[in-house]
């Protein structure tokens, strides 16, 4: 068995290292930031503070495929969200019976277990803790990768890497989980090896986000699917623990008439507008309007032009590739990924290096690069048809792909078969391609969806959405 560092202990480093540790090996968990004030969830939330990680606070949601996942592989963690308030959501029986058609065989894979982002980490950290074989180390630094025994000429092969004051921790495999704002790619750089592959670009959306808390123990009737698309702008209503919501506008970065948004008040104004989201803003208030922008589309990859560019290290979730979190499929794609290079170790050891890195590699293009490029060509069209709704024009494209995201969509809201297919994609639990394959459903698409308004869910357009903003603030 290996000795690994884990580097970052954000949610998928956490999997990552205990899912590595229940298969026998050893390993320490490095992280800069400090850990959670104990297990108490208002605490956690209130106090906590990370500040590598600048979507803490942020809007979070954690999939049914993820669900489904951390029950057949750690099931510890749901059951520590859960006491620690997480919510049990079915995101198909939250919304209204005449959408669904009401419950049927096989809608129970449609739940899930969720919560704030700070309660989620709190709850992998403390399975993580009491996991045999894995330490968590915090307050620390890694400044550089420590390197040795590469033939001349070949790529820089990673023993271990080097702390803050200049310490340095020896290990089989580093494995860099550190989310977002990886440095890794300079640190191999930095130890004589090619940078690696990397696709970066700003993903071109904003946040303008808040929550709220219960005032009667309840949380609000889901009268649509959790994230809606409007006329210039898109809206999150998501259910989180201890009885708390959060709700989100996501429109564009270059749209500076929709920046009023940062103002509470007109935060408000502009939510009464939407009938099935309106009320998602009733409950009292625990968070201000929270902004994020800035958000990278990034990509990497480690075999360049058919060779490594480092062994010794790989990379997972986030630090691997991130897109527009509002599809909310980060984690979910995070824990298939630990799971694949878990699976990896079993048939290839560390003592193979240049193997290892070629494997996971090829294992990474084959499950999970799919689903980062479907994200990111959704994100794409979704910006541009914003852009074009900010000028009052109707988005055009020849993507036929994109063609049927909208019909698929639109058809949802009218059939109750069409709706488990779209709610199945979104879940991460099928891909367009399998959901579609029932027999006739690509028809009902066409019929219901093809011809159906822009947007489908109602709403104001665009001079009654700038009109309530400037009223307000």
């Amino acid at each position: 068995m290996a000795e690994i560092l884990v580097l970052g202990a954000g949610l998928n480093g956490l999997v990552t290292a205990t899912l590595l540790a229940h298969d026998g090996h050893s390993v320490t968990i490095l992280e800069r930031d400090q850990a959670a004030p104990g297990n108490d969830a208002q605490n956690v939330w209130q106090r906590w503070q990370r500040p590598g990680v600048n979507q803490f606070r942020q809007l979070h949601f954690m999939l049914p495929r993820w669900r489904a996942l951390m029950q057949h592989e750690l099931r510890a963690v749901l059951d520590q969200v859960i006491a620690l308030g997480g919510a049990r959501v079915n995101v198909f029986d939250e919304l209204p019976r005449d959408l669904t058609g009401g419950r049927r065989d096989g809608d129970d894979r449609f739940d899930t277990v969720t919560a704030r982002r700070p309660i989620l980490e709190a709850a992998a950290a403390a399975v993580a803790q009491r996991t045999h074989g894995v330490s968590i180390r915090r307050g620390v630094t890694v400044t550089g990768l420590l390197t040795g025994r590469s033939l001349v000429g070949a790529a820089p092969h990673v023993t271990g890497v080097v702390i803050d004051g200049g310490a340095v921790l020896r290990a089989d495999l580093v494995v860099d989980a550190t989310g977002r704002r990886s440095p890794i790619a300079a640190m191999v750089e930095s130890a004589g090896g090619r940078r690696p592959h990397e696709e970066r670009e700003d993903s071109g959306f904003v946040y303008y986000a808040r929550h709220f808390r219960s005032t009667d123990g309840s949380r609000p009737a889901a009268l649509g699917t959790l994230l809606q698309h409007f006329d210039s702008l898109s809206i999150l209503t998501l259910p989180c623990d201890n009885d708390t919501w959060g709700v989100g506008f996501i429109t564009s970065a270059r749209d500076k008439q929709l920046r009023g948004l940062r103002d509470t008040s007109a935060w408000m104004a502009a939510l009464r507008l939407y009938p099935t989201a309106a009320h998602w803003g009733e409950g009292e208030p625990i968070t201000d309007v929270q902004v994020i922008a800035g958000i990278e589309d990034r990509y990497r990859r480690f075999v360049v032009d058919g060779e490594p560019v480092v062994t010794g290290l790989v990379a997972v979730g986030d630090a691997w590739a991130c897109t527009n979190p509002s599809l909310g499929r980060g984690a979910s794609i995070g824990m298939l990924h630990a799971c694949a290079l878990r699976d990896l170790l079993r048939d290839v050891s560390p003592d193979q290096p240049e193997k290892l890195v070629r494997r996971f590699d090829e294992i990474t293009e084959s499950t999970v690069t799919p689903l980062y490029r479907m994200t990111l060509a959704f994100d794409r069209h979704r910006l541009n048809e914003i852009a074009a709704d900010v000028t009052g024009q109707t988005y055009r494209t020849s993507d036929a792909g994109w063609a049927m995201t909208k019909a698929l969509y639109a058809a949802a809201q009218h059939d109750p078969d069409v709706l488990r297919a779209y709610m199945s994609v979104v879940s991460m639990l099928s891909t367009p391609q399998e959901a579609l394959a029932a027999p006739g459903l690509v028809g009902k698409v066409l019929t219901l969806g093809a011809n159906a308004p822009q947007y489908p869910v109602p709403g104001p357009n665009r001079a009654e959405l700038l009109s309530a903003i400037v009223a307000a603030g």
